[in-house]
């Protein structure tokens, strides 16, 4: 027995330099394998151009505020298509609330070129290219990265309009993926707030810019920066047109090579809508708490019904403010506008009603007019819609209308 483990360990022993070289060799040659298939990769791309796409704002709420894209040409395998990660459906259970609680998944999206320019062309809105100035290898990077993208399993996404949306998305994997950093020259000591941006994009749109400023809270007025301001297409696109790439091995050069409008402006059709803006209504509204008021003094009659209107009205603003604070929108909680608009009158308006109509005492009134004073010093850490020191000035002079009628006019005041 001792004599065959001898005779093992002799023979073996003989074997395994051998061992070692063939494994060696053969490592090698999978290393040189896989680094021409590298390059073979690298140079499969010598035809590719990659451009991003920034396209015009339209007139729909969801447009008001432009889209991009990438577009990927491959010329020698007569490719090219549109890559676009603001695909979602209006046909999904519950869109609307999904898309007001933060819990809408847009979707990445591959079309033809053609099929992707003919849907701005015939709205009339424009889209430019930036061709971007990348390497073999950052073209090859970029392709997995879309390839691993539209993988069934990481196509869908959960959107947020402010940090991870159709133009952060293209914006990211860009840079993740060129060899350097890029370099914005001529970046800010401070930019806008992200309600700022956003009223410099709906601007023509009074009632939608109404309907954002109602939803956004305290946070929607921090300052951004360079990066939190590219969230909109029009800067990022001004900002890839003065950015370069600086390599590591110090070089630069500039991110975009080449810049044109593949579809030149259009004619749009506007939709005028609600022929008020916010304020008019607003001062509509004072204009009836004034006069209806100035009618009991002389009268010394209630018209209670009208104050039970402006309750429920003010409860049913009040319910979406107050479920925006249950909102994965980050820019939405700590909205200083509930205390003007909440869902608590909804719960009093009968009780309220009641005790007018029978002449009796109501109490309420001095916390509402509390609540109201209170709104209007938080504007000092808030912006507040269009209109909304207007309406709490109305209802505050309701309030102490309301306060003074009861001590003046009721029995035993």
């Amino acid at each position: 027995m001792r004599n065959i483990s001898y005779f093992c360990t002799v023979k073996c022993s003989r074997y395994i330099p051998i061992a070692v070289i063939a494994c060696s060799i053969m490592l090698i040659f999978s290393n040189i394998r896989a680094y021409a298939q590298e390059k073979q990769s690298f140079a499969d791309t010598d035809s590719v151009r990659i451009s991003l796409l920034t396209c015009a704002p339209g007139t729909e709420v969801y447009s008001l505020y432009g889209h991009t894209a990438v577009r990927y040409t491959d010329y020698g395998k007569n490719i090219d298509v549109a890559i676009n990660y603001g695909v979602f459906s209006f046909n999904k259970p519950f869109f609307v609330l999904r898309f007001i609680f933060g819990i809408t998944d847009y979707e990445m999206g591959i079309v033809p070129f053609d099929y992707f320019c003919d849907e701005y062309r015939s709205e009339g809105r424009w889209v430019y290219q930036q061709e971007l100035n990348l390497t073999n290898e950052e073209k090859a990077e970029m392709r997995r990265a879309f390839d691993n993208n539209f993988l069934p399993e990481n196509r869908t996404y959960r959107y947020n309009y402010f940090y991870d949306n159709c133009t952060t998305r293209p914006r990211d994997i860009i840079i993740d993926n060129i060899k350097g950093a890029v370099v914005f020259p001529d970046a800010k000591e401070e930019y806008p707030s992200y309600r700022e941006l956003v009223h410099s994009m709906n601007g023509n749109a009074p009632w939608a810019r109404f309907g954002n400023d109602l939803l956004l809270g305290v946070k929607s007025d921090k300052k951004t920066d360079l990066q939190e301001q590219q969230f909109l297409p029009l800067r990022l696109m001004e900002d890839f047109e003065h950015a370069k790439i600086k390599s590591p091995d110090g070089t630069t050069r500039p991110l975009v090579i080449k810049s044109s409008y593949i579809i030149p402006a259009g004619a749009q059709e506007h939709n005028s809508g609600f022929p008020l803006s916010p304020s008019a209504c607003a001062w509509i509204i004072f204009a009836l708490v004034i006069i209806i008021s100035a009618f009991e003094l002389i009268t010394k009659r209630k018209l209670w019904p009208f104050d039970t209107l402006l309750l429920i009205l003010d409860g049913c603003v009040g319910i979406i403010i107050f479920l925006m604070f249950f909102s994965e929108h980050p820019t939405t909680s700590t909205n200083l506008q509930i205390l003007l608009f909440n869902p608590l009158p909804l719960f009093f308006a009968y009780g309220i009603a009641k005790r007018a109509i029978k002449k009796r005492y109501e109490p309420l009134w001095k916390y509402a007019a509390c609540m109201l004073v209170m709104f209007l010093i938080g504007g000092f850490f808030q912006s507040y819609a269009e209109g909304m020191y207007i309406l709490a000035l109305s209802l505050l002079i309701r309030c102490v209308w309301n306060i003074v009628y009861q001590n003046r006019f009721l029995p035993g005041k």
